[in-house]
């Protein structure tokens, strides 16, 4: 529990600290108490210093409870727009003192005085949130933070390829893997010659047993400081229906070959005090997927690695991230023969990772993703999950795979 404080409440100042608490305990626990268990008649609500009763009073918590969930949020991930949000909040709140002081209270000077002195208080605290840089502090580039070299494994195409122009932006010099050479050859030249570091290539199936210690092997020279487990693999379609020597493949591809690779690089990290590890990982893995239960139980596998490496790491100054986008524009639903559907930008996805790296154990690309993902597991019982999953992936299979 200690660590766990320590690592929420860390990277930012305590005033801000006892904010985001506040925030939190308005959010989960007194307003929810305030809308749904206290009478309706004893009701009471206040914006801007005016009162509001009753059913009025039951409506206009609402967007208070949206503000504080908000000013959550956006204090524990240091979200850019929270510093000028919480200050807007914070300044209706001084307005709200003074005013209802001056309703309140009778006389001249004694409501001025008196509200002044309630609105101090919060004046002040927006003041504070508008000063404040920790909001706009922009973080380090990846080869200040991680070192020379950065390994992408599946960066033929899609999330890789994006990873791999991503991190040479930021300095870090970049070792392309994947199986199709002409394709890493045309993102190296085209990296080498847009953002002017040097990049490696190194073919391999990792969904051969031998290809990751051969692949670590080639980069014995070199110090990788950032390494991005992309390569996967998906595969559509009825368990019964599926080739073994597929689903073999993939496991190899999507879960040995990438512990394996950790296993290689991870380590060094360890003993230089620093370095990234980035697994992606899928929404897919938050739950089984029926018409898609080899792949989610491969990426169940990715992403519980991945958070429980992020702990193990935090003493020793590695950073470890698991990112789970959701459906993506790649070659991805071609491979795994699914029905072509919308998904979302390659760069969106890398972008949201980058981000989150080092500051939470895992990201789930999209708020849309993260509530399909999350909210049918909270609020249904199991079961029925599983029947409105498979549901949801009949509409990707193609029906001779069903």
């Amino acid at each position: 529990m200690r660590d766990w404080l320590e690592d929420v409440f860390r990277d930012r100042p305590t005033w801000m600290n006892v904010v985001l608490v506040f925030c939190a305990f308005m959010t989960f626990v007194y307003v929810p108490w305030d809308f749904f268990i206290k009478p309706v008649a004893s009701d009471e609500e206040v914006w801007f210093g005016i009162l509001f009763h009753g059913g009025w009073a039951k409506l206009m918590e609402i967007p208070h409870w949206v503000v504080y969930g908000t000013l959550t949020y956006g204090l524990r991930r240091m979200r850019p727009w929270t510093g000028t949000l919480a200050a807007l909040y914070s300044a209706q709140i001084a307005l709200g003192m003074f005013v209802w002081n001056l309703v309140q209270l009778e006389g001249l000077l004694l409501p001025l005085f008196v509200g002044a002195i309630g609105a101090l208080p919060f004046a002040l605290l927006a003041l504070g949130f508008w000063a404040s840089e920790d909001f706009a502090r922009p973080r380090a580039p990846l080869g200040e933070r991680y070192g020379e070299w950065a390994l992408v494994t599946g960066a033929s195409a899609g999330i890789g390829a994006q990873f791999a122009r991503a991190i040479a932006r930021e300095g870090m010099n970049v070792v392309l893997s994947a199986r199709r050479e002409d394709r890493l050859a045309d993102l190296a030249a085209e990296i080498e010659k847009n953002e002017g570091v040097a990049t490696r290539i190194v073919t391999a199936d990792l969904a051969d047993p031998a290809e990751a210690d051969r692949l670590a092997n080639a980069l014995s020279d070199i110090e990788i400081g950032l390494l991005v487990n992309n390569a996967g693999v998906g595969y559509s379609g009825r368990f019964d229906k599926q080739e073994p020597a597929r689903i073999r493949g993939l496991v190899q591809l999507n879960c040995t070959s990438a512990a394996l690779l950790t296993a290689r690089f991870y380590p060094p990290m360890v003993a230089r005090g620093r370095g990234a590890v980035l697994f992606t990982g899928s929404v897919a893995g938050r739950q089984p997927l029926p018409l898609h239960a080899v792949y989610s139980a491969s990426k169940a596998f990715d992403n519980f690695l991945g958070e429980a490496l992020y702990v193990e790491a935090r003493a020793a100054g590695v950073d470890v991230l698991v990112l789970e986008p959701g459906s993506t524009e790649s070659e991805f639903q071609q491979v795994a023969g699914e029905v072509a559907h919308p998904g979302q930008s390659c760069e969106e996805v890398v972008g949201v990772a980058l981000d989150a790296l080092g500051r939470q154990p895992s990201v789930v690309s999209g708020w849309f993703n993260y509530l399909r993902a999350t909210l049918p597991q909270r609020l249904l019982p199991r079961p029925l999950v599983l029947y409105v999953a498979r549901d949801a992936m009949r509409e990707q299979t193609p029906p001779d795979m069903r």
